[in-house]
């Protein structure tokens, strides 16, 4: 595991109702801070990434669909440098993925329909100075392939 990435298992509560999932609580060992909470998707079969921040983590949960989330550790002084994670996200494996600055992720949605990711950065979106820098999804020197894998 990159060194700094933390993975929290989600638990789901379900009844006749619907279901119940908590997401990030303050009282969670990865809380640090709270910035903003937002959504994004992805249609299936499409890449969103590459991308890192400086200053923020991330904590991204797939709550629709399924989402393949790799990150890529390109901090030169940490002990993981150059290593890469791949994680199944989503309804059928409900995690939290918590990313921390300087690694590089994205996500695949790999379900038949549209994905959904729930992501509480610790610091808000500055639209004057974005802590968001990106690359290219498949023509960059990140040591990996988005393509299926089959067998």
């Amino acid at each position: 595991m990159i060194e700094g990435v933390k993975v929290k298992k989600l638990k789901v509560i379900a009844d006749e109702r619907g279901r119940l999932m908590e997401i990030l609580r303050k009282d969670d060992e990865i809380f640090q801070s709270f910035g903003q909470v937002y959504m994004t998707t992805a249609y299936p079969g499409v890449v969103k990434g590459w991308h890192y921040h400086k200053k923020q983590f991330d904590n991204m949960a797939v709550v629709k669909g399924m989402m393949k989330i790799v990150l890529y550790d390109a901090r030169k002084e940490s002990k993981t440098f150059g290593e890469v994670n791949e994680f199944f996200a989503g309804e059928h494996n409900p995690i939290l993925i918590h990313i921390p600055p300087y690694v590089y992720h994205g996500f695949k949605c790999v379900s038949e329909e549209e994905a959904v990711v729930v992501n509480t950065p610790t610091a808000t979106y500055r639209y004057d100075k974005p802590d968001e820098f990106r690359v290219h999804p498949h023509e960059n020197d990140i040591p990996y392939d988005w393509s299926r894998k089959d067998g």
